[in-house]
């Protein structure tokens, strides 16, 4: 049986690794009382009950948190106006945008297990790229539901009022970018955009107002016919995303430097940063049109303006 020095130093080496603190259970600080707190926890959910949060109890400990993340958002940040928060690997980060839902909350959308590769209670899986696609769907309520039937994920859905919705922990991997080595890197968003003029008319019906026309949109060489493009708030959102996510997943504020069209990086899985789908393929068109340096722009001003906070 381990001593009680060897049981603490075990938590404080796990809890490096797998970056949980002693407030995941309740506690304070690597004491005999955390120690209590993992056995109880360990014994609530039938497992030995040793103490030590080992990889089976920190898996059991993630997904637990997991499906009620919005109780673990901190204080600070929730009763700030104007400041939500997005999830990566069980932790809260702030995103400087007032429409966001999380999974578990009302209204919230979630994806649909089977759906993704699940990384619960495995060291932090450190996507090195983001990937925006337009979901060709009316709204993220209906792309949602077309992606759990088809059995495939994102992590974010993008809607027509610029409410941004987290479908699924970042700390897992999506599918949705046309490719293994790319899901198990990436994280992917769907903005909602039916693309085709026709549907022009429901937006203006259901009250979203006009979309804006996007022309002469080039992408792998071409130039597509005038498709209907973002609203302004959800070019907003998305930068507020971009910059929220660079924070919490480390991953660079920069765009590709290519033409639209295939990233020289995509074969090689060496990508970083914010690209569309086209960078990863030539069957893909998404999202032609999208100034990214404009989004950058953006983001980059939102963490100049947040920066004594972050």
């Amino acid at each position: 049986m381990a001593t009680l020095e060897k049981k603490i130093k075990y938590n404080k080496a796990q809890a490096r690794k797998f970056e949980w603190t002693p407030e995941w259970f309740g506690g304070s600080d690597f004491d005999e009382d955390l120690v209590e707190k993992i056995t109880s926890f360990q014994l609530d959910q039938g497992l030995s009950g040793d103490g030590m949060c080992g990889p089976s109890t920190y898996r059991r400990l993630f997904t637990e948190r997991e499906s009620d993340i919005s109780d673990f958002e901190p204080i600070n940040l929730t009763q700030s106006t104007g400041v939500n928060t997005i999830v990566h690997n069980g932790k809260h980060y702030p995103i400087y945008w007032d429409k966001v839902k999380l999974w578990d909350e009302e209204g919230g959308l979630k994806s649909k297990q089977g759906g993704y590769s699940s990384y619960a209670g495995k060291p932090d899986r450190k996507p090195t790229f983001f990937v925006n696609h337009w979901d060709v769907c009316l709204s993220a309520s209906s792309c949602s539901r077309v992606l759990n039937k088809r059995g495939i994920s994102i992590h974010y859905c993008l809607d027509n009022d610029g409410t941004i919705y987290q479908l699924l922990d970042t700390q897992h991997a999506a599918w949705h970018a046309s490719g293994r080595k790319w899901n198990h890197s990436c994280i992917g968003i769907e903005v909602s955009d039916a693309y085709s003029l026709k549907y022009q008319a429901w937006y203006e019906k259901k009250g979203f107002g006009p979309r804006p026309i996007w022309k002469d949109a080039t992408v792998h060489g071409q130039t597509l016919k005038p498709f209907l493009g973002f609203y302004d708030r959800q070019i907003d959102a998305l930068a507020a995303l971009w910059e929220a996510t660079s924070r919490a997943c480390d991953i660079p504020l920069e765009i590709p430097e290519c033409e639209p069209g295939i990233d020289p990086r995509a074969r090689k899985n060496q990508i970083t940063g914010f690209c569309c789908h086209y960078h990863l393929t030539r069957k893909k068109i998404d999202c032609a049109g999208l100034d990214l340096q404009m989004v950058l722009d953006k983001a980059l001003a939102i963490r100049a303006e947040h920066e004594d906070a972050v």
